[in-house]
């Protein structure tokens, strides 16, 4: 039986057991190299159901990461009846490439799981993206962006997720936010906190106080714009935390939040199965 074994160390931090996917599949192939989903089903999951989808986006600002980065979070929402998936992008360590090429990469990653619904089984119209710090970028800016679209993609299917799981997201990239330099020629239409739609998706947030990459504010600006058009935005601050604190001390609180979410969208059922 398909099971997750956590427990949480006396200084805080998560310890689980090596975690690997149940598949990995290529979804887009570039002129760097082919770019792999990471997939973690249910169990007895097949090909035609229709299960709720997410697709996690690590962080490493634009510049690193793995898509392991979420296997401890796609591990457990599997285990609550999601399919749960880790999108490889690429980045500029890896393969000197540039943050337009992360948001390239990301709407492909949810056009693929659209388009492919049917053989991996799942929901077209639920699948919601989650992401951390750059991942969080990476995610909010396929629902918020109207340009970045690779051009071998095909554009009749749709890339804007159904929810958003953010966790310490970059949502500001103007002269104030993060990245600016990196960015600065094209920032106003890769911004997510200046691209926000009526269409946006409803969308959970999670930030330190003390994350000294993106303040506080920012995530309330995010949230007070997204309000404003009808939107649904859920903000969880923590206290104290800094940046990355959610895969650290706060794995627990922020994932049964997260659960919280997703279940009261009913891409979950029940109660959460997440134990100490």
């Amino acid at each position: 039986m398909k099971y997750l074994v956590m427990s949480l160390l006396i200084a805080g931090s998560l310890f689980s057991a090596e975690i690997k996917p149940d598949k990995i599949m290529v979804y887009k192939h570039t002129e760097q190299t082919d770019l792999t989903m990471h997939i973690f089903n249910p169990e007895e999951h097949k090909s035609g159901d229709k299960t709720p989808c997410i697709v996690f986006f690590f962080g490493g600002g634009w510049v690193s990461g793995s898509p392991s980065h979420f296997y401890q979070q796609a591990e457990y929402l599997s285990s609550r009846g999601m399919t749960a998936m880790c999108a490889d992008y690429r980045t500029k360590n890896k393969y000197e490439t540039s943050p337009k090429e992360c948001v390239r990469d990301g709407k492909s990653a949810i056009r693929w799981v659209r388009a492919n619904a049917d053989a991996l089984g799942v929901d077209p119209n639920m699948i919601a993206a989650g992401g951390g710090s750059a991942g969080g970028h990476v995610a909010s800016a396929t629902a918020a962006l109207d340009g970045f679209n690779e051009k071998t993609d095909n554009l009749e299917v749709s890339c804007r997720p159904n929810a958003l799981v953010l966790f310490n997201p970059v949502f500001d990239n103007g002269p104030n936010g993060y990245g600016y330099e990196r960015v600065k020629d094209y920032w106003r239409g890769f911004s997510p906190l200046h691209n926000i739609h009526k269409d946006m998706p409803q969308a959970t947030v999670f930030l330190g106080t003390k994350d000294d990459l993106i303040p506080v504010s920012t995530a309330e600006t995010f949230k007070t714009k997204m309000n404003k058009l009808g939107n649904r935005c859920d903000l969880h601050t923590y206290k104290g935390c800094e940046h990355g604190f959610f895969n650290k001390k706060k794995f627990y609180v922020t994932l049964l939040e997260a659960d919280k979410f997703l279940t009261s969208l009913g891409y979950l059922e029940g109660k959460p199965t997440l134990k100490k």
